[in-house]
């Protein structure tokens, strides 16, 4: 049980303000904030699996660099000893923020209606811009364009497909005018839209929209301080991010922030020791150390997390699988019912019996590619390579401390999978558990 001057666990907590004023742990991640304002791009995009911290961060980021930002929230984090970027930009930008999570309707004209949604409600936070003296009567009537309910009841908002375009640049023109500094885009998840309208047949549609969107707002947009955005799957250039020369990936083999999502080694071990259970290390560091992003081998926050909290009510509770329910896994489900019983399969048994498999594989992909096949992930860097691009190298292991991405044979040994022959559903609650695409 936690003791009374202990902090709680944030378990769900994806709110950096919320976080902090409460006295929840956390683990700081804000010098992640220096690097961003020292070596990042114009538009960022962090990719990373699902519950390794993504909107947390961008939480942090708004939290940080919004008009008005609460100093006190950052007292004693890293950034706080950055003192000139600090006194440079703490609080010093107008900052949207929209997440795209929710933009997963059962056709294109529901989910379009959601991305107008999330949309208005940001816009709907400066509505102070229809009574400034600043703007002119064209330019109200433009964010009213943004902020006008639908009336018929059949939207929230009575957004045009013009309009819904340009929203973001427009919002970032206007407060630009208002404020007289550039503005800070934030987008959350903006790969999601694409993954729920590939499931639902209108990928092609919602593909036009989110290229459009994007466009306008992060290529030809001069009202624009930077941007960033993350996502679980590194999705090509050649589909949302046509033509946009400003773009700077960090997926998972980068090593610039490779440290700032999910948690290292010593934070694990920080955390146990704050809430004395460093006695059940081992366990942890065998179950949930499953990952290497850059140069770090790090450990899933969600599985430590609840793990942990578990451990305060009974020190001595066995490990569990806490990742694998908290989301959709369309993606794996739909690649393993095509996987059949030829090599792949073949494969994911050697990496059950702890052997380690090496694979090509291709970054660059489109989500129609993704579903065409599993062979699309592993083996698509045959495509680069035949085009003279360079193909990377990744290694699966089911070996621990090894130089690739370890997968937990732990799994096996709690029986999480059947014994031979693996079949569907076991197979795929592993790798939902493990591999995390």
């Amino acid at each position: 049980m936690i003791g009374q001057s202990q902090k709680r666990l944030p378990i769900g907590i994806e709110n950096f303000t919320e976080m902090r004023k409460n006295g929840y742990y956390y683990v700081d991640k804000t010098a992640m904030i220096r690097d961003l304002l020292l070596r990042g791009g114009k538009v960022n995009l962090f990719t990373r699996p699902r519950r390794f911290g993504k909107s947390l961060n961008m939480s942090m980021l708004k939290a940080f660099f919004s008009y008005g930002a609460d100093e006190k929230i950052f007292e004693g984090l890293k950034i706080s000893g950055e003192e000139e970027l600090c006194r440079q930009h703490m609080g010093k930008y107008p900052v949207i923020s929209i997440s795209l999570k929710g933009v997963n309707g059962l056709n294109y004209e529901m989910a379009r209606s959601l991305m107008c949604s999330e949309i208005g409600n940001e816009a709907m936070r400066f509505q102070f811009l229809l009574e400034s003296d600043r703007m002119t009567d064209l330019e109200k009537h433009q964010y009213r364009q943004l902020v006008t309910l639908d009336m018929s009841g059949q939207d929230q908002f009575a957004m045009s497909d013009a309009a819904l375009t340009e929203s973001l640049k427009t919002l970032s023109i206007l407060l630009e005018k208002y404020y007289g500094q550039k503005a800070v885009l934030l987008i959350d998840e903006c790969d999601l839209p694409l993954a729920k309208a590939e499931a639902q047949g209108y990928y092609d549609q919602m593909i036009i929209l989110i290229r459009n969107l994007f466009e306008k707002a992060l290529k030809t947009n001069d009202s624009l301080e930077f941007a960033v955005l993350t996502g679980c799957l590194r999705v090509s250039k050649e589909s949302i991010f046509t033509g946009l020369n400003n773009l700077k990936v960090f997926s998972v083999p980068s090593v610039r922030f490779d440290e700032y999502f999910g948690f290292t080694d010593q934070e694990v071990r920080d955390m146990l020791a704050y809430y004395g259970r460093s006695g059940r290390y081992e366990d942890i560091q065998d179950w949930y150390d499953g990952y290497r992003f850059g140069n770090v081998d790090v450990y899933c926050p969600w599985d430590v997390i609840n793990f942990c909290d578990d451990l305060l009510d009974e020190p001595a509770a066995p490990p569990r699988n806490y990742w694998s329910n908290t989301s959709g896994n369309d993606v794996i489900r739909r690649l393993i019912e095509r996987m059949g019983n030829g090599v792949t399969k073949g494969e994911i048994e050697f990496l059950v019996a702890g052997e380690t498999v090496t694979k090509e594989i291709h970054e660059d992909l489109t989500y129609k590619q993704v579903y065409d096949s599993i062979d699309s992930l592993l083996h698509g860097a045959e495509n680069r390579k035949r085009a003279g691009g360079p193909a990377a190298v990744y290694r699966l292991s089911g070996k621990k401390h090894q130089p690739a991405g370890y997968i937990c044979p732990e799994v096996i040994k709690r029986k999480l999978l059947p014994r031979n022959p693996i079949g569907h559903t076991g197979t795929e609650k592993w790798l939902v558990c493990k591999v995390q695409l």
